[in-house]
């Protein structure tokens, strides 16, 4: 269920608990948090932040409108990693998201997961201007802030800021009596709050430049998005300051170009992969994009061989998603391939392509002679395995998708795929068991239980599959009572 906060005061106080320091003061928040309780005990451990990261990742799944794009996903993660692998102080792994959402946004939580809004393709002009919104980001993970936020407040304001976010994650489940709870805490709230959360925010752009700038990206570029930013919110009513999480992007760039100008500007080219992420978010993303799409497919269409091909994907995108013109995108397509056979970009492309036009065994063929040099490649693995479906190869694509899920069981894609390939086979259980996965990623623990009961049901006594459901069951209810206890 999608739950869109209005109220502008609770969009601010929300972004504290995800640090998002690019959100405009009335960006909507569709995240919808578990009750964690209220209690903070001191500074929390690693291990306690990935636990509650984990948790709140799956009621993220459960009511956001992620985009599962195996690309996109590829696309960020490396970029992600590319920079975390130049950051100080990384002490979880990193995982990165992505929402279908035009408000220009960006936040942190617990456990080193950042999340990302589609908008950011749209408003950022270069790659360096997307990785200093990941660097920032990063920097409030690696600098651990709200666990020292929490600390900082226990000795100053006892259980102000754990009320505060207790109160908050109660408002998500039930509003009446979250927001009295809101409005009693925050009347105890003072400005020191504030002044460490700014405090926050400029350790995140100083440490986040340092990452930029090892990573071989332009240091100048946060202070480019962060002028973006400034002129996307000039002409927008803001609350009083006291409200602010934290300041706004205009409050800091004079400070980041400042810190910037340390270094010389350096042109540093786009790679490849933004350029066709960015095309591929205009055209298939969101809605209302077509005006915003042409002119950037016009300025590449200007430049070099790569963005003029990034300008032809795009386009081909937009006939084949928005259009249904299969013939005239298919031409596209066919070119490029003609130019780079191995791009997996164009290789997707014309998979979907020959999908829809139901020419389902040559998308088989294609994808199987690319992961001869490319096996491990997961967006080749899950294109095949939706391929065997749509030729009615149930068996390879379940084979496929048994090691798909193991090497990669947080991806939904993956269990879906598998419970249509149970499916088609008849196998009932397993398809029951795939989706009781999916269950489990979205927090629906008593549901997952559900179905994998069921599937113990179907199966022969004391067979290795009853026995697998069984277990799995007990690991669903071990995870559940561990969730429970969760205390901030």
């Amino acid at each position: 269920m999608k739950n869109t906060l209005k109220n502008p005061i609770l969009a601010v106080l929300i972004a504290t608990l995800t640090f998002g320091p690019w959100a405009t003061a009335y960006s909507s928040v569709e995240d919808t948090l578990p009750d964690m309780g209220t209690t903070a005990a001191g500074t929390l451990t690693i291990d306690q932040e990935i636990l509650l990261g984990d948790a709140f990742t799956r009621q993220i799944r459960a009511s956001t409108p992620l985009i599962y794009d195996p690309l996109l996903l590829q696309y960020i993660n490396n970029l992600g990693h590319k920079l975390v692998k130049n950051a100080d102080s990384v002490k979880t792994p990193f995982k990165f998201y992505l929402v279908n959402n035009q408000n220009i946004n960006a936040y942190a939580y617990f456990g080193g997961n950042v999340v990302l809004h589609s908008a950011l393709f749209r408003y950022s002009q270069n790659e360096s201007q997307l990785a200093s919104v990941l660097a920032h980001e990063i920097s409030h993970v690696t600098q651990r802030h709200l666990a020292r936020m929490l600390e900082d407040q226990k000795s100053n304001t006892p259980l102000a800021i754990a009320g505060t976010i207790g109160s908050l994650l109660l408002v998500m489940a039930n509003p009446q009596a979250g927001f009295a709870a809101l409005t009693s805490t925050m009347a105890g709230v003072q400005q020191g709050r504030i002044s460490f959360t700014q405090g926050n925010e400029q350790e995140a752009d100083r440490i986040g430049l340092q990452t930029l700038r090892r990573s071989g990206f332009d240091p100048h570029a946060m202070a480019d998005f962060m002028q973006v930013m400034s002129d996307q919110t000039r002409y927008m009513s803001k609350p009083p300051e006291i409200l602010l999480t934290h300041p706004l992007p205009d409050s800091r760039l004079a400070d980041a170009r400042n810190r910037s100008s340390q270094f010389p500007k350096v042109t540093v080219p786009s790679s490849f992969d933004f350029m066709l992420a960015r095309v591929r978010i205009l055209a298939m993303y969101g809605v209302d994009q077509k005006a915003i799409l042409e002119q950037i497919l016009s300025n590449y269409s200007k430049g070099s061989e790569q963005e003029k091909m990034a300008a032809d994907y795009g386009r081909a995108l937009w006939l084949s998603s928005q259009e249904k013109k299969y013939t005239e995108s298919n031409k596209i397509i066919a070119e490029l391939l003609a130019k780079q056979p191995n791009n997996p970009w164009f290789i997707d492309a014309m998979t979907d392509l020959d999908i829809e036009q139901n020419r389902a065994a040559k998308a088989v063929a294609r994808l199987e002679k690319a992961r001869i040099n490319s096996a491990k490649d997961p967006v080749l693995q899950i294109n095949l395995a939706n391929a065997y479906i749509r030729n009615k190869q149930y068996a390879d694509a379940s084979k496929l998708l048994y090691k798909y899920t193991f090497d990669y069981p947080s991806d939904p894609n993956g269990w879906d795929l598998l419970a249509e390939a149970s499916a088609k086979q008849g196998k009932r259980n397993e398809e029951l068991a795939a989706y009781a996965e999916d269950m489990v990623l979205r927090g629906n623990f008593d549901g997952a239980i559900n179905y994998l009961s069921d599937a113990s049901r179907m199966t022969k006594l004391g067979s290795y599959e009853q026995i697998r459901y069984d277990a799995r069951i007990d690991e669903i209810r071990q995870l559940q009572l561990r969730e429970s206890k969760i205390k901030l």
